[in-house]
C-alpha cells in the first residue's frame, strides 16, 4: 500500500507558544493608552527647597484629592532654588491657571507632598508657577482671630503646631519670623471660632510642646503629651478669672517657656457657643417592619 504524499500549505500552523507574548503585548499597549489618555497638562513650580519631594511618589493634592504627581526635580538655572515638574491628570487641567498657589505641605505626622489651595479658575492658562514658602494665612475673618507671640527662640515650634486651651485644640501656629530688631522671634497664631473670646488682655501663653519631664524625689515621669505636640511643638494658654476685655485681632503677648503654677489653676467662666464645637447628633435609626422580621 502506497503512503499518501504530504500536502504542502502556504499558511503555516500558528503555534500556541506565541499566545502569551501577544496577550502580554496587548495588555501593555492597553495600559499605556489608558495612562496616556489620563495625562493632562505638565506644569512647572519654582520652590526655594525640595526637601521631601520624590519623583514618581509625591502627589499634588487639591482639596484632599490627588490631581497630579511630581515627575522631576532639579536645580534652578541660577542655583537659587529648585524647579519641580508636575504631571497633572486630564481632569485637573483647570488648575493650570494664573493665580493658582502651590506650596510644600509639612504635615504634622506623615510624608511631604505638594498642595494647591484657593485656585483661581478664572485666570488665563499658565504652566509655570512660583511656589509659596509657607501655606497662606486664612483671609476669611470668620476663621477666628490672629495673635502675635514674642519669644526669645522658636525652639521646636513649627507651622501648624496646635494651640491648646485646657488640652483642647482651639487654634494653630500660622507663621514665625525674626522680630524687627532681630532680638527675638514673633510667632503668629490663629484661634478659631468660637474660642476667640477665651483670649483676653490678661491671657498668658506658654510653650506646651516637646517631651517635658517632671522629676521628683522618687524619680522622673514624662508629662502626657500628644504625639503631634512632641513632633511639631505646641502652645498653651490660660486666662484669669478677673474680668478683662477680649483681645483684639493682632494683639501681642509674651510667650513663656513654661506655665506658672497659678496659671494652671485659673478657671474663668467665659461663654462660648458650644454647639459650634461638637458635630451634629445623628438622627436615630428607624426600624421598618418586615425588613427585620418585625
Amino acid at each position: 500500500m502506497m503512503t499518501p504524499a504530504p500536502k504542502l500549505s502556504r499558511f503555516p500552523g500558528f503555534s500556541l507558544i506565541w499566545v502569551v507574548p501577544v496577550v502580554a503585548l496587548a495588555v501593555a499597549l492597553w495600559m499605556l493608552a489608558r495612562e496616556w489618555s489620563n495625562h493632562g497638562t505638565e506644569i512647572t513650580i519654582e520652590l526655594a527647597d525640595a526637601s521631601g519631594l520624590e519623583p514618581g511618589q509625591t502627589a499634588l493634592d487639591y482639596k484632599g484629592v490627588a490631581i497630579g504627581q511630581v515627575k522631576q526635580v532639579g536645580l534652578a538655572e541660577d542655583l537659587g532654588g529648585v524647579v519641580v515638574h508636575v504631571q497633572l491628570t486630564r481632569k485637573a487641567a483647570a488648575i493650570a491657571r494664573e493665580g493658582s498657589q502651590f506650596w510644600v505641605v509639612q504635615p504634622e505626622i506623615g510624608f511631604a507632598g505638594v498642595s494647591g489651595l484657593e485656585t483661581l479658575l478664572t485666570g488665563a492658562p499658565a504652566s509655570r508657577f512660583r511656589g509659596l514658602d509657607a501655606p497662606p494665612a486664612p483671609e476669611n475673618a470668620e476663621e477666628g482671630r490672629a495673635f502675635l507671640l514674642r519669644t526669645d527662640r522658636l525652639g521646636g515650634l513649627q507651622v501648624r503646631a496646635p494651640v491648646f486651651y485646657r488640652d483642647i485644640k482651639v487654634g494653630e501656629v500660622e507663621a514665625a519670623r525674626l522680630a524687627d530688631d532681630a532680638t527675638g522671634v514673633v510667632v503668629r497664631i490663629r484661634v478659631q471660632r468660637p474660642y476667640t473670646d477665651l483670649v483676653r488682655a490678661t491671657t498668658r501663653f506658654w510653650n506646651a510642646g516637646g517631651a517635658a519631664l517632671q522629676f521628683s524625689l522618687f524619680g522622673g515621669s514624662a508629662q502626657k503629651k500628644s504625639l503631634q505636640s512632641i513632633i511639631t511643638g505646641a502652645i498653651g494658654f490660660a486666662t484669669p478669672e478677673e474680668p478683662a476685655a477680649a483681645a483684639a485681632d493682632g494683639a501681642q503677648f509674651p510667650l513663656a517657656k513654661d506655665p506658672e503654677d497659678e496659671w494652671l489653676k485659673w478657671h474663668p467662666a467665659i461663654p462660648i457657643k458650644a454647639s459650634d464645637t461638637m458635630p451634629e447628633k445623628p438622627a436615630p435609626s428607624k426600624v421598618v417592619p418586615g425588613l427585620l422580621g418585625g
